[in-house]
């Protein structure tokens, strides 16, 4: 049975198509639909409710050594408030999860984590964790509110003082004060806009949900569901765990290399597999539809008479205002402008291979 978030009754109310994923009820859309959502968000801004994500609190002195042995990036110089995304890599190389992780300060790190393999990273984690370490799963006493877009900004100063808002990306306020509420309050998403996601205690999201709403009317803020959600990160060219990434994939071939610091440090998991594999063969891109058709997950992509990979997520892009895919192929196909099609439901739909991502802001 689905679990609610703290925000479900809010959600009905105000008319949200509620369905279930990873595990919660969740509103895919509300009435604005969600091409209204997405352009909002484009050009105004929106309001998420991604609660159903998963937060890990990480204590001790051996914290920096134990992020830097099970995630592949570096966690070395960060400072207080810094956030910092990475892949968790498993023996074979394949991605576990990905996630970021929040320096409140040293010896002690806030872990977001995808929904669905909440459970699942808390054992994986659980395997290295050392006598010096202590990992708790603090999911279910927090709410998470994504406010993303061009007018983010302009919305939380009207709710917060200056100092309470970071001014670099990927950065964070710890004990954030949004009237009376307290916050972490973060600059990221995952959207392809500036925005922010604001993490409460659960019994606060309610109010918090209303008190950004209310401050976002003049801007035209709208609530956005699911539908939103994936079409954004789409345009953006944004990996989703389980399209773009799985157990079977490797950060390399999905376009994360930068993530994976071979460099800078000896150890972490996945390492000597990924030494191993050598350099991949196939590789994340972009397809442009050039023909008619939408081309979803799971299509196999062809070129030159045979099959060379399989589409991971596709949809048409509201913003850009044309059918978009990201897909996984050998990696000779892989070049901007290759032509290549895709088989959808016993017929051909033609694409190109464009650079990633689809939609950059300005």
């Amino acid at each position: 049975m689905e679990k609610k978030t703290p925000l479900y009754e809010t959600h009905v109310a105000l008319g949200g198509k509620m369905v279930p994923f990873a595990g919660y009820l969740l509103p895919v859309q509300y009435g604005a639909g969600v091409i209204g959502e997405h352009m909002a968000v484009r050009q105004k801004c929106g309001l998420f409710d991604v609660s159903h994500m998963g937060e890990f609190v990480l204590e001790g002195e051996g914290a920096e050594d134990f992020l830097n042995l099970v995630l592949t990036n570096d966690f070395c110089g960060m400072e207080d408030g810094q956030a910092r995304y990475s892949p968790m890599c498993n023996e074979n190389g394949g991605v576990v999860d990905d996630l970021i992780v929040y320096k409140e300060k040293d010896g002690r790190y806030m872990i977001v984590v995808n929904a669905s393999n909440r459970a699942k990273d808390f054992a994986f984690m659980n395997r290295y964790l050392g006598e010096s370490e202590k990992l708790t799963d603090i999911s279910d006493q927090v709410a998470q509110l994504a406010l993303q877009g061009p007018a983010a900004e302009t919305v939380l100063r009207k709710l917060t003082a200056e100092d309470q808002i970071p001014q670099k990306y990927y950065h964070a306020v710890f004990d954030g004060q949004i009237e009376g509420i307290t916050c972490v309050i973060s600059r990221t998403g995952y959207t392809g806009e500036d925005g922010f996601e604001l993490y409460c205690h659960a019994q606060d999201a309610s109010r918090l949900w209303e008190l950004v709403m209310k401050a976002g009317e003049e801007e035209g803020i709208l609530p956005c569901g699911l539908g939103a959600r994936d079409t954004l990160r789409l345009e953006a060219g944004m990996p989703l765990y389980g399209h773009e990434l799985s157990d079977d994939i490797s950060p390399r071939e999905a376009g994360l290399g930068i993530f994976v610091k071979f460099k800078t440090k000896e150890n972490f998991v996945g390492r000597k597999a990924m030494e191993e594999a050598g350099t991949p063969r196939r590789k994340r891109v972009g397809l442009k539809v050039t023909g008619r058709g939408i081309i979803r997950e799971e299509a196999p992509i062809f070129a030159e008479g045979r099959q060379i990979g399989v589409s991971t997520s596709g949809t048409h892009c509201p913003y850009l205002g044309y059918p978009a895919a990201m897909a996984l192929i050998e990696k000779e196909y892989a070049e901007p402008g290759t032509r290549v099609t895709a088989q959808v439901r016993g017929r051909e739909v033609e694409a190109e291979v464009v650079k990633l991502p689809f939609y950059k802001r300005a």
